[in-house]
């Protein structure tokens, strides 16, 4: 069985509100999501974020 990843929109400080909650096989899969929620749920652009929001993300994909 292949392992699973998830993030939850919500575990990332001032998101507690959000719904937001993704499933995926792959961790790319997991980022694609999470870049597309931010875009269009909360209009950042993803692009701009630095390497350390990166880092800090990625501690919150579980599964990985």
């Amino acid at each position: 069985m292949a392992s699973k990843h998830s993030y939850a929109c919500k575990d990332y400080p001032d998101m507690e509100a959000c719904p937001g909650y993704f499933v995926a096989e792959t961790e790319d899969e997991i980022w694609k999501l999470m870049e597309l929620h931010a875009s269009v749920a909360h209009g950042e652009d993803p692009g701009e974020w630095s390497d350390e929001d990166r880092k800090y993300l990625k501690t919150l994909i579980k599964g990985a």
